[in-house]
């Protein structure tokens, strides 16, 4: 656990965090949390924290040479562990379409099987610039949603919720769209990516047993 992994397991916590704490209106009576209203400065800075953090683990990787084929994986796992998250609180809370939502869960977890199929090839998939970009169109998604859950909870600028709900939801289509694309490119990247001698043997041997059997 270098100081990049240790940043990237920083976000496996708050994804948890940031769901409690979301909740916690939902499950008490609004004398005892005094309002939703508290819960909304504490969402922010579990957001802003992970965020940060997703960018600081790259850079103090890059700068200490601590660059692993378990960073690769950890990271965007990390990624995807906090992303789900605050999409299932703004699917509970209707910002977003479960419809969606499930295409995302569909999508990740393909791109986790192709990465177990990599390492059977002995190679590490890690994340390519359309999936970047996909995390990044996922932060500013979330970004605008929970915007819009805090005018909610704060009861600001009520006029304005509407239009934030749809801006919220069409970036989060368009973020949908591109993770769409950035799995397509997985697939591709894994079917021109060879195996290892060593698999291609294994791969010889069970063709042949299934073939005598």
């Amino acid at each position: 656990m270098n100081l990049a992994n240790k940043l990237t397991f920083l976000r496996v916590i708050l994804s948890p965090v940031f769901f409690i704490i979301y909740l916690l209106p939902n499950f008490f009576p609004s004398w005892f949390i005094n309002g939703a209203g508290w819960t909304v400065p504490a969402l922010w800075l579990i957001f802003i924290v992970s965020e940060i953090t997703d960018l600081l683990d790259g850079i103090a990787a890059r700068k200490y040479n601590a660059s692993s084929d378990f960073g690769k994986l950890f990271d965007p796992f990390a990624d995807t562990l906090m992303q789900l998250t605050c999409f299932l609180c703004f699917v509970m809370d209707g910002v977003f379409p479960a419809i969606l939502f499930l295409l995302v869960i569909y999508r990740e977890f393909s791109v986790l099987f192709l990465r177990n199929l990599m390492l059977k090839k002995g190679a590490t998939l890690g994340a390519s610039m359309g999936g970047k970009i996909k995390t990044v169109t996922y932060i500013i998604a979330g970004g605008a949603a929970l915007l819009t859950v805090s005018l909610q909870r704060l009861a600001l600028f009520k006029f304005l919720i509407p239009y934030f709900r749809i801006g919220a939801l069409v970036i989060f289509i368009v973020s949908v769209i591109i993770s769409a694309a950035s799995f397509i490119n997985y697939v591709l990247i894994y079917m021109k990516t060879p195996g290892t001698s060593k698999q291609r043997n294994t791969d010889a041997q069970s063709y042949i047993q299934e073939k005598g059997q």
